[in-house]
């Protein structure tokens, strides 16, 4: 039988096989960023307007657990505490639109945080549930707009239960609407309050700060602290995706900015190779505007 001429369905169907093949095998990945935490970022609506990030995660809830009220600080954006926070509900929905996952990041670098048992793990799980994700409560700090998962960047506090905490989110995905759950643990290996959590293998997307950890970051041109710490967490987590996580300008951290093109023509050509390279995040979206590093990367990641 004489070969189909190249007009017909046939040779489109393996020039799409082919074009599949080539984009698993390229290992793109896209940017994660963080929002919340200074006034003159911009708008949640219009962060994910600039076709930059393909996740966002609202920093933070800086105060749960050990029988603490919950308390969320989006810094200069809004004030959670009379109802400002709702319409943010609205930028949320839009982002999500646009096929952006937003997750809500709890703990971060300054607050008040700390799981004192698997109960009390349990509890924050349910008040997450109901005020973020799909359940319902009559004190929704975002409004009534479903959030994509949780984010845990924990650097304070306990040690324990966030890995039972990690479970009973996950265990939510069986209500209908897919709960993700993301890290961002130090660099160091392993994370000395996220060890345990992401050795459940329920985490989707981890983004390693490879930053303020002068064991396995840049400095000075060298990559190499970087790229053998990278190579470690990839082989010891099981997660769908990791990402490098990385200052968005000098400001942004006290060590570790890597200048774009050492990420672009160094680094990222090393990383890419894991079938796990999800991308990079970055912190944060106001450095981001400052420094114009997402705007210099983005066609490399």
């Amino acid at each position: 039988m004489p070969s189909p001429p190249p007009s017909t369905p046939y040779f489109s169907l393996l020039l799409l096989l082919f074009s599949s093949s080539l984009i698993r095998a390229s290992h793109g990945g896209g940017i994660a960023i963080y929002w919340g935490q200074n006034g003159n970022e911009g708008t949640l609506a219009s962060t994910c307007a600039t076709n930059r990030y393909a996740y966002v995660n609202l920093a933070f809830l800086y105060k749960f657990g050990s029988g603490q009220t919950p308390q969320i600080n989006l810094a200069g954006h809004c004030d959670p505490t009379s109802g400002g926070c709702t319409s943010i509900s609205n930028g949320i929905r839009g982002c999500q639109n646009q096929g952006i996952k937003v997750m809500l990041s709890l703990g971060g670098g300054v607050g008040s945080y700390s799981l004192a048992s698997q109960a009390d793990a349990r509890n924050v799980a349910d008040y997450l549930w109901n005020n973020f994700l799909g359940g319902t409560s009559s004190s929704r700090p975002l409004g009534d707009a479903v959030l994509d998962g949780i984010d845990f960047d924990i650097e304070l506090g306990s040690t324990k239960y966030w890995d039972d905490l990690a479970r009973y989110l996950s265990d939510y995905s069986k209500r209908g609407k897919k709960v993700y759950l993301t890290a961002a643990p130090q660099c160091p290996y392993p994370d000395s309050h996220l060890g345990t959590a992401l050795k459940t293998g329920l985490f989707n997307y981890v983004w390693v700060q490879f930053y303020n950890n002068p064991p396995c970051q840049y400095s000075s041109g060298d990559i190499s602290k970087i790229t053998r710490s990278w190579s470690t967490w990839v082989a010891s987590i099981n997660s769908e995706k990791m990402f490098l996580g990385l200052p968005a300008s000098p400001a942004a951290a006290g060590s570790g900015y890597v200048p774009p093109d050492v990420l672009t023509s160094k680094i990222l050509p090393v990383i890419k190779k894991s079938a796990k390279y999800g991308g990079v995040m970055l912190w944060s979206k106001y450095y981001d505007d400052k420094n114009g590093y997402s705007d210099s990367i983005k066609s490399s990641v």
